[in-house]
């Protein structure tokens, strides 16, 4: 029986990736988005916020129903408000929580009993932003910040379910191509791919993994430990 991965914030971009790479793998795969066009065909897609407890309720009873089991929860569903902060309304703040870092409580607990009767493993997706800062973003770096913490609190919460974050920096997934100048800022040479960041996903929810659990991985080319001084 193929294993099933349920994929949030799946249908564009990094949530894309995960979804096409694990399908590619043999998974058979279940996509969550507020718009579910462009989701891969492979998948079965479903409309939903995550960040509903409602919503999520329905979206786990589906996978009861549909597939009957699930052995990898990916929460990648994220948005951001950049304001000022003066500027910054709770109603912002509560929705970048709500969908970055809530949905994967609600997500976790929903789950928990299919992922401990599979064997499964759950891989969450933080930012740099949790270690590093850009002026009025402080809702999304406050909420990337709380997933990298919420991920190895489930990791001893619902062991010997795995849980792991990957911390993605600068990912082209749309405009234009970066130029030369942005991939040489990197210290591996380029600026990051979608598909960088499946290939760590998959990783972690295999079996290579096993030993893995309540770690935070920073994808990012080695920006976050490059010194920067003024020239």
């Amino acid at each position: 029986m193929a294993r099933v991965a349920l994929v949030t914030g799946g249908a564009r971009g990094i949530g894309a990736a995960v979804a096409g790479r694990l399908l590619n793998d043999g998974w058979r795969v279940v996509v969550a988005d507020l718009d579910v066009t462009g989701a891969d065909a492979r998948a079965r897609a479903v409309v939903a916020d995550v960040g509903d407890e409602a919503a999520v309720a329905g979206l786990v009873q589906g996978l009861r129903v549909t597939e009957g089991r699930l052995d990898g929860l990916v929460c990648n569903a994220g948005i951001s408000r950049r304001k000022p902060l003066a500027h910054l309304s709770l109603a912002d703040w509560n929705a970048v929580m709500s969908t970055n870092l809530t949905s994967i409580f609600l997500l976790a607990r929903g789950c928990a009993d299919m992922l401990r009767d599979a064997g499964g493993s759950i891989v969450t997706v933080a930012s740099t932003r949790a270690h590093m800062s850009e002026p009025d973003m402080e809702a999304y770096a406050a909420s990337k910040g709380g997933v990298v913490a919420l991920t190895h609190s489930l990791a001893m919460s619902l062991a010997p379910v795995r849980a792991n974050c990957i911390s993605p920096g600068w990912i082209a997934t749309k405009g234009p191509p970066p130029t030369e100048e942005e991939h040489a800022f990197h210290p591996a040479g380029r600026v990051g791919r979608a598909a960088d960041v499946a290939g760590l996903a998959a990783f972690l929810l295999g079996p290579d993994a096993g030993f893995i659990t309540g770690a935070e991985f920073v994808c990012d080319g080695g920006v976050t430990r490059k010194m920067i001084y003024p020239e």
